[in-house]
């Protein structure tokens, strides 16, 4: 419920030239005005969605609108200067990381931040576009990923637990690592073809 209160107060400071469907953000399912904007729905299990227009999330601008494509509430973090995290949905902002948390017999927990796959979805995961994981276009930064995400992480693990991350990672490589990777990730790699 915090998520959706988050989300909603932010979506409420959008405006039409950043947010495509910015009017039906300010209607109920039903097509009615609302007071304010309402961008969930809930399941019978509780759980909460963002509501879709031609079956994609009500957020993202499509090609063609003038404002430019992409999420609504990302483009207007990076408008403002301000983390996205702080304006998108908690599942959205943490991609393309994953936090597993693994709970043992003496209820010890370890947690694992990894990348998000298809099979992390289930069947839905097919129909997902991977542009974060799987374009070699998203490989392209100049900066670790340690510090392009390190307000992801700092949400996810923790202040220290993210300080302690960076300490061994200076530690592991003092000086700048090479551009170069001894293993590229799988996006980067040639395609072999059959013969």
């Amino acid at each position: 419920e915090d998520d959706v209160d988050r989300v909603e107060a932010a979506a409420a400071t959008l405006t039409p030239e950043q947010w495509q469907f910015h009017r039906q953000g300010h209607q109920n399912t039903q097509g009615k005005a609302t007071k304010g904007v309402k961008v969930a729905l809930w399941s019978d299990e509780g759980v909460a969605t963002t509501r879709l227009v031609d079956d994609a999330c009500i957020f993202l601008n499509r090609p063609g609108f003038k404002g430019g494509p992409g999420c609504a509430l990302h483009r207007a973090a990076m408008e403002r200067g301000v983390p996205h995290l702080e304006m998108k949905p908690d599942v959205c902002w943490q991609l393309p990381l994953r936090r597993h948390d693994h709970v043992d017999d003496n209820g010890h927990v370890t947690s694992v931040i990894s990348q998000w796959d298809r099979s992390d979805w289930g069947e839905g995961g097919e129909e997902f576009a991977w542009w974060c994981t799987e374009s070699p276009e998203a490989f392209v930064g100049r900066v670790q990923a340690h510090e392009e995400l390190s307000s992801e992480l700092v949400a996810m693990v923790g202040s220290e637990v993210h300080a302690a991350l960076v300490a061994y990672l200076v530690q592991r490589h003092p000086q700048p690592a090479p551009l170069a990777v001894a293993l590229p990730h799988p996006a980067l790699r040639p395609k072999r073809t059959k013969r």
